[in-house]
């Protein structure tokens, strides 16, 4: 499971990222929440406004803080999405593929239906 909270270092973004790291642990899970920060890379998950929530590739929520409550709701209905993004920085892609190589820092996935080209999976 992917869980990315989205902002920078205002309060906002702050609480959302803490209130994450809290539903995480209150539902007993061994997830590391992701602090994005970088506005490019907030950009491209498709998101215009901060903070937001991102699980397995999937927005949430944008330009509002959510509770820890709310938190734990999205995470129990997105867990067992099949994340919609490749991670190929490391070498490894996420869109569930057995047929892409990330080797080289691009997904090449062999099937029509992934354009991974963008860092996304076209799933």
């Amino acid at each position: 499971m992917k869980i990315q909270a989205l902002g920078g270092c205002c309060k906002r973004s702050t609480a959302n990222y803490e209130n994450a790291v809290t539903a995480v642990k209150e539902l007993g899970l061994d997830v590391v929440v992701e602090h994005v920060t970088d506005m490019d890379e907030i950009m491209n998950l498709g998101v215009m406004a901060t903070p937001g929530l991102v699980i397995n590739g999937k927005v949430c929520a944008a330009g509002r803080v959510l509770t820890v409550a709310q938190i734990k709701e999205f995470i129990l209905q997105f867990k067992d999405a099949k994340p919609s993004t490749c991670d190929c920085k490391e070498g490894t892609c996420d869109c569930g593929d057995e047929s892409c190589d990330c080797e080289d820092g691009k997904c090449d996935c062999k099937e029509e239906k992934c354009g991974c080209d963008s860092g996304k999976c076209g799933f």
